[in-house]
Parts: structure tokens; sequence; C-alpha cells
């Protein structure tokens, strides 16, 4: 039917598009339609584009002994009912100068049959075609209670828009989810966007609306065209779409793509075995449309291609094993990095198609690395082709301002306590890990869900029924999340962005928790770029800052994070916030600053750029300053992070042992006179121990005592001075012995010399005489 009425369409300018709809047999047998009714359902409604039930009027129906064919068809002059199974011509009746052709049977068809329509528009051939309602509903009644319960698991499957076959016949089928509209029509290019065209079907009191375009093939734009209960129309985009047009029209596009053959079978199959909190896990957060540019092509960013081969490479060679993408679902404003979606289950066009994301994807597990997706379930936009106010009342969000919005981010609340809007986020989180193999999700503002009063003052939020500001829906809704993707699938890992001390995060539901594997170490991150941005001289003031984390420490499973939002807003780069006025000695002072993150118990990010000391603020639209690493302060900065990373990721134990209190052990915490900070990392035994020494003053430390637990040789593994790091080369001349001097309560000890602003680590030449396996 698609295909006749694109062909008219392109044949015959001069007529207004055309419009044939679908059959439904269970049209009911007691209703007998007269003429007269005929006239006005039609008349008023159909063409006036305020049809709510279509299939009431058009496409086959039993009429007690009688099979009735009504279709509407304008511009043609002639329409027959054809058979399939006979070959049989039955002419229809034209009953309206505008297009409404209908046929009865004389009484001896029974039963109905399938069918085609034949028509002649002016001036044309005769073409036959499939009229749409000869189908039945796509979705079954029981998938729908399903979506009402919250419980449609694959709601995405049924809802949005799907090439399938029904009968043999290929097209499109596509849902909606709006239970406030009183009509619904799909719209595009194949109608000119005219909402009195294919109408959609309501399914009882679901609110889903429904329809199959057979024909319907290639790519185009679509969207719904909804009226509400006041009878404003409005357009919508499908929230359900694999794919968006970019502003300003923000279609959803249907377009079939050649199934992707994954390749990452070795990746997926270590996956379901591990558990990450057990493993060392260093994340390279980044932004795709920033990270690199193609200049000579009119700065365009790298396609996901691109970035694929190009990350892949880049991230084996430094160490990282998971990228953190910050967020990819479909968004209208750049200026947002992706945090105000619209598009749930649509990787963004900006840098290529779905099929593409799945490449990219691939390439990288190919390559050992994993994908996080940065995921935002705690509001969306208040863009009018999107969610907000879908079908004319507040579908997604609250309808109370108290609840629904947040002022400061001029975005809209999701209403965590409505069931299928709760299904419509999980479905979100489901196909994510089903579709594309995403490795786990970074949740975003996290507070801003669990709390009712989040950046509110007093009056501006409602209190939950208890009395108190913690949102139990928000609440159960991020459990329920855990819950499922933890048990359909193992391995991945799930991160919350949260900046209060909400307790137990980070434990199982079963135990009273929220379920999330890891939290990001807010406090952490907080503290300690206060103390790196206070000059030396002033740091043995606020020594505290940098102990005062070991008291929380095991109360969550933690990460450790240097992420984009501190290199924007004003905040400057995390090399250029380190207080003195030379690079040489910023890259110092940062060097150090990473050799006291990489060796504190918990997982890493790092936001790109920070690995080579990128300069300048991030700016969403410009590439990182990669020229830089022609200057030896800023590869020697990258060469840094990327012997940390590999020192990491050879001492396995680093990780397992993250969250208990017996993989760390101070030397002495209390030296703030000095701005030293001395611990030890452990493993299960003695031989896996290093020794972490930290001078964050600017003075060097000439015969440095420090306690350590066994004799022997401690040999330097890295030191944050070496010349291959930009830094002076001072040291220790690779090893040290012990001494049988006691200190720090220790029975052994070392004298050893700090360079300033350093971070030293040592370790033991094994029992057997061996050293300990180096990072390189």
């Amino acid at each position: 039917m698609i295909e006749f009425f694109l062909w008219v369409l392109n044949q015959n300018k001069c007529y207004e598009c055309y419009h044939f709809h679908d059959f439904y047999v269970g049209f009911p047998s007691t209703n007998r339609h007269t003429p007269s009714v005929i006239w006005e359902e039609v008349n008023e409604k159909l063409l006036n584009g305020r049809c709510s039930r279509p299939h009431d009027v058009l496409g086959m129906h039993r009429e007690k002994e009688h099979i009735i064919v009504r279709t509407f068809l304008r511009g043609v002059t002639q329409c027959d009912v054809v058979n399939r199974k006979t070959g049989e011509l039955h002419g229809m009746e034209k009953q309206h100068r505008d297009g409404i052709f209908f046929w009865k049977s004389d009484g001896k068809t029974a039963a109905p049959f399938p069918y085609l329509l034949r028509a002649t528009p002016h001036g044309q051939p005769v073409r036959e075609f499939e009229d749409a309602y000869r189908f039945p509903p796509t979705i079954s009644e029981f998938d729908c209670h399903l979506f009402a319960e919250g419980k449609s698991l694959h709601i995405h499957r049924h809802l949005g828009g799907h090439f399938c076959a029904i009968d043999g016949v290929f097209g499109m089928r596509f849902a909606v989810w709006a239970p406030g509209a009183s009509r619904v029509s799909l719209v595009g290019d194949f109608v000119q966007w005219d909402g009195r065209y294919f109408p959609m079907r309501p399914l009882g009191s679901s609110g889903i609306w429904e329809i199959f375009m057979p024909g319907l093939s290639g790519r185009g734009p679509y969207k719904y065209e909804l009226v509400d209960s006041l009878g404003h129309v409005q357009l919508r985009s499908d929230p359900f779409a694999k794919s968006y047009e970019g502003p300003p029209h923000h279609a959803s596009l249907f377009q079939r793509e050649k199934t992707h053959i994954w390749r990452d079978d070795r990746w997926m199959e270590k996956r379901r075995r591990e558990r990450p909190f057990r493993k060392t896990i260093s994340i390279y957060e980044i932004h795709l449309g920033s990270w690199r540019r193609v200049k000579e092509e009119g700065d365009r960013p790298l396609t996901y291609a691109e970035n694929a081969h190009q990350l892949a490479t880049y991230c084996s060679q430094m160490g990282f094993n998971y990228v953190e993408l910050l967020p990819i679902c479909e968004f209208p404003f750049e200026g947002s990095w992706g945090y105000q979606t619209t598009g749930f289950f649509a990787p963004t066009r900006r840098y290529g198609m779905a099929n593409d994301f799945k490449y990219f994807v691939d390439v990288l597990h190919r390559s050992g690395i994993g994908v996080i997706l940065d995921w935002v379930p705690s509001h969306f936009p208040k863009d009018r082709f999107a969610l907000a106010q879908f079908d004319g009342t507040c579908l997604y969000e609250h309808a109370d301002s108290r609840q629904g919005e947040h002022k400061e981010w001029g975005t809209l609340v999701f209403n965590y306590g409505r069931n299928e809007v709760r299904n419509f986020l999980l479905a979100s989180a489901l196909s994510w890990l089903e579709d594309y193999h995403i490795d786990g999700f970074r949740v975003d503002a996290v507070s801003s869900m669990i709390y009712l009063d989040y950046m509110r003052s007093a009056g501006q939020w409602i209190p939950n029924f208890c009395g108190g500001r913690e949102n139990f829906e928000a609440i159960d809704f991020l459990k329920e999340f855990n819950i499922l993707t933890h048990k359909l699938f193992p391995g991945i890992f799930t991160i919350a962005e949260e900046a209060t001390s909400f307790p137990r995060l980070t434990a199982p539901v079963d135990c009273g928790g929220i379920g999330f594997d890891f939290k990001w170490n807010m406090g952490w991150m907080h503290d300690a770029l206060d103390y790196f941005s206070t000059d030396s001289f002033r740091r043995s003031h606020c020594h505290g800052k940098l102990t005062f984390t070991m008291l929380y420490q095991y109360s969550e499973h933690f990460i450790l994070a240097l992420s984009h939002d501190e290199v924007v807003h004003g905040k400057s780069s995390l090399l250029s916030r380190m207080p003195s006025n030379e690079i040489r000695q910023k890259a110092q002072m940062l060097r150090s600053l990473f050799g006291y993150m990489w060796t504190w118990p918990g997982k890493k990010t790092l936001f790109m750029g920070g690995e080579f000391g990128q300069y300048n603020e991030w700016y969403y639209a410009r590439s990182l300053d990669w020229h830089l690493l022609d200057h030896l302060d800023h590869g020697g900065l990258q060469r840094w992070i990327r012997d940390l990373n590999h020192l990491y990721h050879g001492r396995p134990w680093l990780g397992y042992y993250d969250d208990e209190p017996c993989g760390f052990q101070w030397i002495n915490p209390d030296d703030h006179q000095s701005s030293v900070l001395t611990y030890l990392r452990r493993g299960c035994d003695d031989s896996q121990c290093i020794l972490v020494v930290c001078n964050f003053s600017a003075m060097g430390r000439n015969h440095y005592r420090i306690g350590v637990p066994t004799v022997g040789i401690w040999r330097e593994v890295l030191n944050s001075d070496g010349q291959e790091y930009g830094g002076h080369g001072l040291g220790n001349f690779g090893s040290k012995f012990s001494e049988a001097i006691p200190w720090n309560a220790m029975s052994q000890s070392l004298s050893l010399f700090l360079p300033p602003h350093s971070t030293i680590i040592l370790e033991q030449i094994s029992r057997c005489g061996k050293i300990a396996a180096d990072f390189s």
C-alpha cells in the first residue's frame, strides 16, 4: 500500500496525499452501519483528522451475513477489491467525492478473506496494493498488560518502529504509548506530514496505539501526530526510535540496516566470569565529539569507526582497560554534552549509525577494552518534540513542578512511581546491554533522584508519605535497575555518581542496599583537588584532607574519579590548577597527584586530556591539544600515566584487595609538617606489597627515614621525578637496603631521598631473589 501511495504521490502532484487504511477482522458483528452513520463518521472525523478508531470505519468487516470493505483513497476514480485466493474482482462504490469507497458482498461470501485493493488514479495506470487494515494488531493483550504492570523487559521490541513480515507481507509496525491522546497518526514524507492519513489503532485501555504499514521499506523520517484531549495537534518524535534526525527537525528515522556480526565472543565470555570489584579497573572518560577532530575536513569530529581504531590503540598503549563515554544517547543540544537526553534507545547520529556504534564497541572489546555508558535516567529536557507533556498530559513527568521539575537545570524529572515510565527506563538500559554489548553504566545525578529536596528550598518540594525527603519510588527503581541488569548480564557493573553520604549505595539489594557496584568517591576528589590547588607552603595546614578519606574508605566500593566536571565551568584544567607559574613545576605537582591517586585504594577514572596535561579548560566543540605532546612536560606526564597503569594492572592483587582493610596499611599519615604521606598496599602475603612515599612539599627530603615491614632490598619501581617523565632525575639510585633501625612501629626502615612534589613507589625483592614483576 505504501508503495502505491508513494507512486501516486510522485506521478500526480496536483492531488493531495492519498490515504489507505488497514483492516481489522474483529469488528463487532452486531454493528450495522447505515449510510448516514458512514457519512458522519467519515466526513466529520476521517476527513477532518478526528477519527480515534479508524478500524471501526475502514477496512474489512463482517455485517451479519455480508462482508463489507471501506477505504479512503483521494484522487482515485475507481477502486476494486481483489480476492487474493480466487482472483475475483469486486467493484467498489464511491460514496463520497473525497474518496470514500465501499463494497458489500451479496451474501454468498460468508467469511473475511485476504484481499488487495486495485485502484485507478486520475490519468494513471491501474495499481494493486495491500490495504494496511488487512492485518491484525501487532502487540498482544498480554504484552500490553505487562507494560502496564511495568514488567515488560523487552517493551522496546514492541513499541517504536520495527521492520517485520505479517502473513508473508513485509513492512513496518509502529506503536506508541499515548493514553491521553484522542487520536494518533503516523506521519512522514510518505504522507507529506498530513495527520489525516494513517491514524493508528488504540489497543484497549493500555494507552498504546499501533499500525502496520505494508510495503514501507528503505529509510525515512517519521513522527507521531497526536490530538490531545483539548483538540490541540502536536508532533512528537518516537520515544523508542533507534535513530533520529538532527536539529532542527528531530524526526525519528526508520532505516533497515544489515545485522552486525559480533566478533567479541572471547570478551563476553571473560566478562561473564569476572567479578568487577575484584579486578583492576582503569577508566578513560571520553567525549567522542572532542577527543580528536579532523581539522582538514572542517574540524569535524571522528566517526564511531574512526574513534574505534584510534581509541583502541591509544588505550591499549596507555593501559586503560575501560572507556567511559559521556552520554551518546541521542540529544538535541550540543552544549549539554549529552546530559539532556531525548533518545533513550538511540546512539547519536553525530558520529554514525547504530551499526557503526556496534562496530565501535566490537573493536574495543577485541582489543581488551570495555565500554561504559554514561546514562541519564534522572531527568530529561523540556523540548516539545520529545517526552515533555508527550500526549498533552504530564505522561513521563510529574504534574506538580515541586516533584516534576529541576528548575536549576531547566529539565523535568521522571515519574518513577508510574509503571510504564519505570518500564521505559529499564528497557532503555537493557537494550544497551543486549543490542550494543555495553559493559556497564555510570548513572548520572543519583543524588537528584534519591532526594526530593535536591537543590530545592523549603516549600519547593513535597515530603514522602513518612514526612522525609527520600524519594522511595526512585530508590525502588534504582534497586530494580541493578537487580535486572546484573541478573540478565553477569559481569557488567554499575556506577553511581552520588555526591552525598546516602548509605549502602554499593551494598547488594538483598542486604538492604541499592545494588550499585561502585560509587564515585566525590569526597576524595574534592579534598584531593583542594589540597593540590593549595600553595605548597600552606599544605601543612590541610594535611588532613588527604587522610580523612580513610575514615570512610570501606563504607562503599569506591572509584577515584577526576572527571569532566572538574575541568569545566571556569574550574580550569587539572594542570592549570596546580599552584605554580612554571609549567614544569605544575606538571611535577600533577604527577605526584596521579601517583597518589593510582596507589590509593579504589578503581580509577580520568577524563581525557588529564593524562598529558591539557592546559586549556575542556570545550565540547574543540579537540584536545594533542600538539602539547611535543613538549617534555606533557609527554612525560603521559608516560607517567602509562607506567602507573601498567604497574597497577601488573599487580592484580591491588584491585582484588581494593575494598579490604587488609589491603592498606599506614606507615605514617601524620607528618603534616613535611607534607609527606607513607603507606603500604598489600596483597595476601609479604611478597605482594608496595611501599608508597609521597612528598607534596616544594622541598626535597634527604635521609628521610621510613619504617618497612620486612628485611631486604626495596627497589624503586616508579619515581615521578624521573627524567623520562619530565622530572629532575632525583631518587635513590634504583634500590635501597633496609636497616635494622626500628621506625614507625616497624623493626626495619629505609633512609630515602624524597624529591620535591614527588611520588615514589618501591617494591621489595621477592624471597626467591627475583625482582618483582616490572611495570614495563
